[in-house]
């Protein structure tokens, strides 16, 4: 089974993370996956917008911290960096080096996909998979979905595309990291970070209008448009400030380290799910 599926809707890629057992969560094989997904719509004519959802019962977990399929020690051609491997180096090397790779570079390659693209989101989107929605220009989500970023937990500040300013404004930026508490999805279209909010039975075919409405557009027009909202957010500080924080992100991990059993203090993914429950 590929942990991400493709499928062509007239003038709509449908990327569909593809590991449900798992909650979708975030491994690097699927992060390369969803990047060839992604350079497969952008590089097809026909496709003017794309969907990124996830299967089952919830769009994303977050990173993988914990299932059979964890594979930090693998080896992937880099696509976001230009940097050495991160696999047989050791402490800060090793991490900042695939992190930098994996999760930041990535989501800002992704961000910069010239064709508009919508997050369809149900059910968790936590942690990391705040950044897989974060990525995208739109989101719609169904009545049932909730969003956290719990990683204060493992007195780490926030995830590391650190966009929680920018898409949900200081205040509440802070509320969500300061609590690790759970929003749900009326929260998060008050704060600005969603765009709809429709019934679970909805989602799949209100997220398809809207992209449909979308593609009939000027495919260059929407480009445009498109990167001068993504400027004018880095000349509001957005891209400055991720560089900053990922230093502060790894800075805890090595703090972690030096003080404690491990990088992401002893917390693995039944240790925070039990603790956000």
């Amino acid at each position: 089974m590929t942990v991400v599926q493709y499928e062509r809707r007239g003038a709509v890629a449908v990327v569909t993370m593809n590991r449900p057992e798992y909650r979708n969560a975030q491994n690097s094989a699927m992060t390369y996956a969803l990047d060839a997904a992604f350079t497969r719509a952008v590089d097809d004519d026909e496709v003017s917008v794309v969907v990124l959802a996830g299967a089952g019962e919830h769009f994303s977990a977050g990173h993988d911290i914990g299932s059979p399929g964890r594979d930090v020690d693998t080896s992937f051609e880099r696509k976001s960096v230009l940097w050495w491997d991160h696999v047989g180096k050791r402490g800060g090397d090793l991490r900042y080096a695939r992190e930098m790779e994996v999760y930041l570079g990535m989501c800002r390659r992704w961000r910069e996909i010239p064709k508009p693209t919508i997050a369809m989101v149900q059910g968790a989107c936590v942690a990391g998979g705040l950044m897989l929605a974060w990525v995208c220009d739109l989101v719609v989500a169904s009545e049932d979905a909730f969003f956290a970023d719990p990683v204060v937990r493992m007195g780490i500040p926030g995830v590391e595309y650190f966009a929680h300013p920018w898409v949900l404004g200081p205040r509440a930026a802070k509320e969500v990291l300061f609590t690790g508490d759970r929003f749900d999805a009326h929260r998060a279209r008050e704060w600005g970070m969603v765009s709809r909010v429709v019934p679970r039975a909805d989602l799949e075919a209100e997220t398809h209008r809207l992209a449909e409405r979308i593609a009939t557009m000027p495919r260059f027009g929407l480009a445009l448009a498109k990167r001068a909202v993504n400027q004018s957010e880095d000349l509001m500080g957005m891209r400055a400030g991720m560089d900053s924080v990922f230093g502060l992100h790894h800075f805890a991990h090595a703090h972690n380290a030096e003080v404690g059993a491990d990088s992401l203090a002893g917390m693995d993914a039944r240790a925070m799910k039990r603790a956000g429950s």
